[in-house]
């Protein structure tokens, strides 16, 4: 099996193609001046050692590189110990509200980065448990469907924000409909939870007959209402200001605490409330402990080989061929016609 241990790196190849267009830029550029400095036949006469061919393989070679470097860094890693273990454990799903309204700071840093950083405990205690994940705002999507695989749920969970959906709302019966399904039905022996994380604003759906439904199917609901229900405003990303209504006024997010305790009620299950300590958490917790649990197989990579220095020594290799290829012809070596450049070729 092989994973990146940083994945967060690898968005730095998206800096490949934007050097290569400045390249280009650069590359046009520089001829369209010596075009109109003179006739190109006379200026490549006055200059019998400049190469045209040897800055794009230096670029080639830099930029091949910096591909490596980029992939070191991500900590390329390959799985060397395949084996089936015996676990036991619950099966639980969480469903996360994304909507906007989660961007309001009345709990540190603000609403869904609070849920995530629970959400992120919360999975380091679940070592022998299957989880899932749900997002959901106006829509609601499986974003990691349930596995045993925790590495796989952190990095899942570190790539969540509010832009991965972009209809707005808060569709908490389509999250607990998509929740229900997402479990395994070969695996009925242990209790399964789902675990509802939201401010309870603006749902657009029947939750409460929703977690009726999974309550039937012997599925108990958690609810973690987070917010405060005095509310707070809802800033925008990347500006200072605030969400505002046609009116023109700030937009105030309350946490819709009774919404919350209605569909927990509906559900089986217990409302708590998230603020900035630890509370919620260990009830969460507690409730997941006291749940039966049941014995299951899964295949898991205990060992793992890091590979990044295989990458780094080619990158380090071709830096050090970069270094000894000049970008003008050298005199010396103009007989071996390295990189095709004939004499008549000036």
């Amino acid at each position: 099996m092989f994973r990146f241990a940083n994945i967060e790196f690898l968005w730095l190849l998206v800096s490949i193609p934007v050097l290569v267009a400045a390249f280009y830029a650069y590359t046009r550029h520089k001829r369209r001046q010596l075009a109109e400095f003179g006739d190109p036949e006379l200026v490549a006469a006055l200059m019998p050692n400049a190469s045209r061919v040897r800055p794009i393989i230096k670029f080639s070679i830099l930029l091949v590189a910096l591909t490596l470097l980029i992939f070191a860094a991500a900590r390329p890693q390959m799985g060397i110990k395949e084996t089936e273990e015996t676990q036991h454990g619950i099966e639980a799903m969480i469903a996360l509200d994304i909507s906007n309204s989660m961007l309001a700071e009345d709990v540190a840093p603000n609403r869904i980065d609070r849920a995530k950083q629970m959400v992120s405990k919360l999975v380091d205690n679940m070592l022998e448990d299957r989880l899932g994940l749900v997002i959901f705002a106006g829509d609601a999507f499986t974003q990691m469907p349930i596995t045993s695989d925790f590495g796989a749920a952190k990095m899942f969970l570190n790539s969540i924000s509010p832009d991965l959906i972009r209809t707005q709302g808060t569709a908490i019966g389509a999250a607990l409909d998509l929740c229900v399904a997402g479990f395994d039905t070969d695996f009925s022996d242990a209790d399964r939870a789902i675990i509802i994380i939201t401010d309870g604003e603006n749902h657009e759906d029947d939750a409460i007959a929703a977690a009726q439904r999974a309550e039937a199917a012997g599925i108990r609901v958690i609810v973690v209402g987070i917010g405060k229900p005095e509310g707070a405003f809802i800033p925008i990303p990347g500006s200072s200001d605030y969400l505002k209504d046609r009116s023109g006024e700030r937009v105030v997010s309350k946490l819709n605490e009774e919404m919350c305790e209605q569909i927990a009620q509906a559900g089986h299950g217990i409302y708590v409330h998230c603020d900035n300590t630890n509370t919620a958490l260990k009830v969460i917790q507690k409730e997941l402990e006291d749940m039966k649990q049941a014995e299951f197989k899964g295949m898991a990579y205990k060992d793992y080989n890091e590979q990044f220095a295989s990458f780094a020594i080619v990158a380090l290799i071709l830096l050090i061929i970069d270094f000894f290829i000049f970008n003008r012809k050298n005199k010396m070596l103009t007989k071996l016609d390295m990189f095709g450049e004939m004499k008549g070729e000036k």
